[in-house]
């Protein structure tokens, strides 16, 4: 007797009797069959956060199952398309004088953003590997911080975030930290208003050591909100899906705050030290906004923003949005800041601080990296932890995933990116060839480029 349900724990139909011998074949087609759908489409399937990838007598026999108790199998839609393993370096871009903090593809996987401790922000151009711009911050106080980021409308906003500076590219301007409406202290994190939520993309989050967050229209060219309430340093923030903004900070709490007017409406405790990470369940969505592997384009902000809006429906489906939060106490929290202020569950296993977490794109794995020298593998509901990847023999700084989440990128201390293998939960490929430490991964959105940077400078473009 078999209960199937979704992610969330939503039962399709009754229970049924199957016949031991049905295995993922047979259940795709019942699955189908259940949910009227006209285009047959592929499911994968798991029992106890493990894939079944046999008959179900197999699976019973090997695990001492009971046959007199209802087996629940929750199923899980797959990307149509595959996203083949990147396993060569196509090229090694010079042209940054310092070590290279962050790199980012654009929605549309056309262009990519390098930021660098030399203070300046370039956007290569991926078809000629040549600097479409190069940002330039001219203060003497301190590096680039962290790298600029892409709006998911298919601009080129590019911000840089260094000790004292917004920029955008797109219309020049900049606020520094002197001034009235800027930060007072280096900034440490942006995240843009989703597309869905406005299109075009005009305002943006950025988050400092000051203390406080601050939203931004770039068509006034100003900050129009600050959000005030952290008692130290803000290390990260998300603009979320329904409008919301997430920060996380070194006071151990995460705000969630409501952007019409920046206030309050929740605060999330229970992390014993800094807060360094934080990951949405819907993040792929938001960054890609309209965009997707088929490289689709569109003829107006409006086309743009109903497409964004559907994809993301789609993604929530009827569960909240969830958050995960990693930090210096080595733990992660799962929860769902529109449902509870408590945590849904700790997930605990990291021997030292957790210095990235991700969320894959179909919102139904998380993984984290640590300076323990591994990643881990959780599940991306429950929290339940599903696995551990072991290889780097350094601190693993950086995490990103292929679109179709079948694939796990990680860049390390030790001089290497690594490719796991979700299914096979392996490594999949080994990627030598940056002469220092991988501070920066990201895998583009249309799954056929990953680019690299790091202490020796240069910025490494992967192909498959």
């Amino acid at each position: 007797m078999c209960q199937f349900t979704d992610r969330e724990g939503t039962a399709l139909g009754a229970p049924l009797f199957l016949p031991q011998n049905a295995g993922p074949q047979q259940l795709q087609q019942i699955v189908n069959k259940l949910l009227n759908n006209e285009e047959k489409l592929p499911y994968s399937f798991y029992i106890s956060d493990q894939e079944l990838l046999v008959p179900l007598e197999t699976y019973l026999q090997k695990n001492k199952v009971s046959v007199e108790k209802v087996l629940s199998i929750v199923y899980q839609p797959q990307a149509v398309f595959r996203i083949r393993p990147v396993n060569r370096c196509s090229a090694t871009i010079a042209g940054h004088a310092e070590a290279v903090l962050s790199v980012a593809f654009s929605p549309d996987g056309r262009h990519l953003a390098s930021g660098s401790g030399d203070t300046t922000v370039r956007l290569w151009d991926l078809n000629t590997q040549t600097p479409m711009f190069t940002c330039t911050v001219i203060i003497d106080v301190s590096p680039v911080r962290l790298a600029s980021k892409l709006s998911s409308d298919g601009h080129a906003h590019v911000v840089i975030i260094d000790v004292s500076s917004v920029r955008d590219t797109r219309i020049g301007f900049c606020v520094l930290h002197g001034r009235q409406m800027g930060h007072k202290k280096w900034i440490t994190g942006i995240s843009w208003e989703p597309v869905h939520l406005n299109a075009p993309c005009r305002r943006f989050v950025s988050a400092s050591k000051d203390g406080d967050a601050r939203i931004w229209d770039v068509s006034l060219r100003k900050c129009v909100m600050c959000l005030t309430g952290h008692t130290l340093a803000i290390t990260c923030v998300k603009w979320g899906g329904d409008g919301v903004i997430y920060t996380g900070s070194q006071d151990c709490t995460i705000k969630v705050w409501e952007t019409s007017q920046g206030k309050l409406i929740r605060e999330l405790k229970g992390h014993g030290h800094w807060v360094n990470s934080l990951a949405l369940s819907t993040e792929y969505v938001l960054r890609a906004g309209a965009f997707d592997h088929t490289g689709n384009t569109y003829s107006s902000p409006e086309e743009m923003k109903k497409v964004a809006l559907e994809r993301y429906n789609k993604m929530k489906g009827n569960g909240p949005e969830r958050l995960v939060s990693g930090s210096d106490d080595f733990t992660m929290f799962l929860w769902e800041p529109a449902v509870s202020k408590h945590p849904k569950t700790r997930m605990t296993g990291h021997q030292q601080l957790v210095n990235h977490v991700y969320f894959s794109p179909d919102g139904q794995w998380v993984a984290s990296a640590s300076f323990d020298r591994s990643v881990k593998l959780w599940n991306g509901v429950t929290g339940n932890f599903v696995a551990a990847f072991r290889g780097h023999v350094g601190p693993v700084y950086q995490i990103s995933w292929s679109a179709d989440s079948r694939l796990l990128l990680s860049g390390s201390k030790d001089c290497t990116l690594k490719v796991w293998d979700i299914r096979t939960q392996k490594l999949k490929q080994d990627l030598p060839g940056h002469a220092d430490e991988v501070y920066a991964v990201d895998w583009s959105l249309d799954g056929e480029k990953v680019a690299s940077g790091g202490k020796d400078r240069v910025v490494k473009l992967w192909m498959g």
